[in-house]
C-alpha cells in the first residue's frame, strides 16, 4: 500500500488489519509502538502509516509539496522559516537519547524556550518538524501518542534520487491502489500531474495502460487476477485507501446508491463494501467491554450477502478481541 491514512489511529488500525492474514488489533499496536508502523505527516498534509523503509524517501518526494500546501495557513499562524528551525532545534535538543513527548509536552518544551505554541499553532509546528524528517510517532503512552527523533526511531535507509523515487511510487501506488488514473495519483501523493504522469510512465516494470470509456488508467502487469468467490464483503473504515486514494470515485458506488449517498463525502464515514462497490455505512461505538456497529444499508443485499457481511463482522471481532453488536442487519 505504501501509505495508509491514519488520523484516526483505531480504525486506520481496521483499514491494515483487512489487508492482512489473521492479524489482530493487538498485533498492530505492538508494532506501531516498536515503530515496525511509523505515523507521520505525508503525501497530502494527512497523517499517514508508512513503513520504517519508505519513510526517508517518501517524505523527500512529497513533503515539499506539503509545505506549499500549508503556507497560507503557516502565514496566518505567523509561522516563518526562522521559527520553524528554532522549533526543530527544541525538539531536538528535548527528545536527543531517545526520550518520547507527547504533543502537549512538546508545547510545553517551546514555551520554554519562549516560543508561544498551543493549538492549531503547535499542530503546524510539529508537522513542520515531521516534514523535515525531524520527528515522528514515537511509542504510545497508554492511550497517548508520542512524538520521537526520526533519525533515533528509525533505522539507516538508502536514499533515493528524485527520478528513482518517483517511479518506485508510481509502481507501489499502483500494485497497492491500481487500476487508477494520473489524476488519481496527483491526488493521493499531493504531486504535479505532470509528476504524477512521470511517475506512472517510469515505473519499472512498465505498467499496463487500459483505455476504459474515454478514460486511460494504469495497472499492475504482474496483478492475480481475482478468483475470491462472491459476493465478498468489506466493512471499511473512514478514509480508506479504497476510496480515499482516488480523485474519481464514482467507479466505487454502486450503481443502486440513491444520488444523496453518491458525494465525495462518504469517503468521511465507514462504509459497507460488496464486490468493491460502496452499499451502505456504519457506525462504529466502543464501549467497555463490547464495539456496537449500527448498519445503515442503502442498497437491498440479498440472503448470501447478509451471510458474507456476518461473516465479516465475525472476523471484525476476532481482530478487535472483544465482542461486536450490531443493528440494523436483521
Amino acid at each position: 500500500m505504501l501509505a495508509v491514512q491514519s488520523q484516526d489511529y483505531p480504525n486506520a488500525k481496521w483499514a491494515v488489519g483487512q489487508r492482512l492474514d489473521g492479524a489482530l488489533d493487538a498485533d498492530l499496536d505492538r508494532a506501531f509502538d516498536a515503530g515496525e508502523i511509523v505515523r507521520t505527516h505525508v503525501l497530502r498534509p494527512t497523517w499517514h502509516f508508512v513503513a520504517p523503509d519508505d519513510m526517508r524517501w517518501l517524505l523527500a518526494l512529497t513533503g515539499p509539496r506539503v509545505h506549499q500546501a500549508n503556507a497560507y495557513q503557516n502565514r496566518l499562524l505567523e509561522i516563518d522559516r526562522a521559527l520553524a528551525a528554532r522549533s526543530r532545534a527544541v525538539f531536538e535538543k528535548a527528545m536527543r537519547g531517545g526520550v518520547a513527548l507527547t504533543r502537549e509536552e512538546l508545547g510545553g518544551r517551546l514555551g520554554d524556550a519562549g516560543i508561544g505554541a498551543t493549538g492549531v499553532r503547535l499542530g503546524y509546528l510539529i508537522m513542520d518538524a515531521e516534514l523535515e524528517a525531524v520527528v515522528c510517532s514515537g511509542p504510545r503512552r497508554g492511550r497517548r501518542h508520542t512524538y520521537a527523533l526520526l533519525e533515533e526511531r528509525l533505522p539507516p535507509a538508502r536514499p533515493r534520487a528524485r527520478d528513482e523515487a518517483l517511479a518506485e511510487l508510481g509502481r507501489r501506488y499502483v500494485e497497492g491502489h491500481g487500476p487508477a488514473q494520473v489524476a488519481d495519483l496527483a491526488w493521493w501523493s499531493g504531486l504535479t500531474v505532470a509528476d504524477a504522469k512521470g511517475a506512472l510512465e517510469a515505473a519499472t516494470p512498465p505498467l499496463v495502460r487500459e483505455p476504459i470509456a474515454g478514460r486511460t488508467f494504469y495497472a499492475s502487469p504482474t496483478e492475480p487476477a481475482a478468483s475470491a468467490p462472491r459476493p465478498f464483503l468489506h466493512l471499511l473504515p473512514n478514509y480508506d485507501e479504497l476510496l480515499i486514494a482516488f480523485r474519481d470515485r464514482t467507479d466505487a458506488m454502486d450503481p443502486e446508491l440513491p444520488p444523496p449517498a453518491r458525494v465525495a463525502q462518504v469517503l468521511l464515514n465507514h462504509v459497507v463494501v460488496r464486490d468493491g462497490l460502496v452499499v451502505g455505512g456504519y457506525r462504529r461505538r466502543d464501549e467497555r467491554t463490547t464495539t456496537r456497529l449500527q448498519i445503515d444499508l442503502l442498497v437491498g443485499l440479498g440472503k448470501a450477502d447478509c451471510e458474507a457481511l456476518r461473516g465479516v463482522i465475525e472476523r471484525f471481532a476476532a481482530f478487535l478481541g472483544r465482542p461486536v453488536a450490531t443493528v440494523g442487519l436483521d
